[in-house]
């Protein structure tokens, strides 16, 4: 089996590790020459769009799938026309656009905060009527780990947004004053098959994700199945989603999802019976999902800009260091580690322990 991916960061990398021992061969594109996952496959190395490349790719691929949200819709179109493209062009393009998204939430019963499109100060400034103070400005497209988005309070506020969205197309969304924000992360064959991790807490700062813990058996988690579900069976998805949401008040209420593998199921590689990427992996190729049933209690630490001594993490018991091949550099994700306790308090306690570990080469 031969799995082509676009991009080759640390999610490929590490779908190509879960993918070793099933058998399977990697092929990514990526048009970084250092791109950490290419010592894992035969790396493609060029744009995107390279026409010679992409037909490379869908020659080699039995199944090509991706690792993040920005590859050109396009792309994925063209290379469904030659082999599979998991998940389909068309999650890709939804997953894109803020404003498609969101349409596309309320579309399938899904809430999400109030939100309005804007394409000039004046649009801003008319909406804020509605949607009422604070209120986050996003551009429609790119931006992730806290870039592309704007804080306003106050209507002085309002030109530094627009400014900042540097003209293009954007979107202004209530604040929501939330209890906590989860995600859920699923996975669905094409026979139509689910599986259901439990849902992950998690804390962010500075927009991007620093902590995810595993709830299993959270009050909350039929909610969240219910809602995946809608998504998945109305994309007739294929492949691993993720679903962040914010709870307030006792419901849930959508963020964004992304058609790939998510930072916030790291936990899964060591703390369920079967990880994200093995159950993407699974479901890109037709075959049964594994189980995701968590081995104890697990959460996960990222690190963000530096790298503790490996020794210091492996010193708490039951850590897992997992290194991206990736140069420290300020906000970037270089490496996460992931726990595993017998009990709540355990991990508690290793949390703190880990998390202070974080903080320290934190340079964000």
């Amino acid at each position: 089996m031969k799995v082509g991916v676009l991009g080759a960061g640390q999610l490929a990398r590490m779908i190509a590790l879960a993918g070793y021992p099933l058998g399977v061969d990697f092929i990514f594109l990526d048009p970084a020459q250092d791109a950490c996952a290419n010592k894992l496959g035969t790396h493609l190395h060029g744009a995107y769009d390279d026409p010679a490349l992409l037909a490379r790719l869908a020659e080699l691929s039995d199944v090509v799938t991706y690792e993040f949200e920005n590859v050109p819709a396009d792309v994925a179109h063209f290379l469904a026309t030659h082999t599979e493209v998991h998940p389909s062009p068309n999650a890709l393009a939804v997953a894109q656009d803020r404003l498609v998204e969101k349409n596309y939430f309320h579309s399938v019963g899904i809430p999400t905060p109030e939100f309005a499109p804007i394409d000039s100060l004046a649009d801003l400034t008319q909406a804020m009527e509605s949607i009422g103070w604070p209120a986050i400005v996003k551009s429609r497209r790119m931006g992730y780990d806290g870039k592309g988005q704007a804080l306003v309070r106050t209507p002085d506020d309002l030109p530094r947004a627009w400014e900042a969205m540097a003209g293009v197309p954007a979107v202004v969304e209530a604040f929501v004053p939330f209890d906590r924000e989860v995600s859920i992360i699923a996975a669905r064959n094409p026979q139509g098959e689910i599986a259901f991790y439990p849902l992950s807490e998690n804390l962010h700062k500075g927009g991007i994700l620093r902590v995810s813990e595993c709830l299993d058996g959270d009050p909350m988690q039929q909610q969240a199945e219910d809602y995946v579900t809608r998504l998945l069976e109305a994309l007739d998805y294929v492949g691993v989603l993720a679903l962040e949401l914010f709870q307030v008040n006792g419901q849930l209420v959508a963020n964004e999802f992304a058609p790939r593998v998510h930072n916030s199921g790291h936990w899964t590689i060591e703390g369920a019976e079967t990880s994200q990427f093995e159950n993407h992996l699974r479901a890109i190729l037709s075959l049964p999902l594994g189980s995701t049933k968590p081995v104890g209690h697990a959460a996960m630490v990222n690190f963000i800009g530096g790298l503790p001594e490996t020794a210091e993490v492996l010193a708490i018991e039951h850590a897992h260091l997992h290194l991206y091949d990736k140069a420290p550099r300020k906000g970037r994700k270089v490496a996460h580690a992931t726990l595993r306790a017998e009990s709540q308090e355990q991990l508690s306690a290793k949390l703190k322990t880990l998390s202070a570990l974080a903080d320290r080469v934190d340079d964000s």
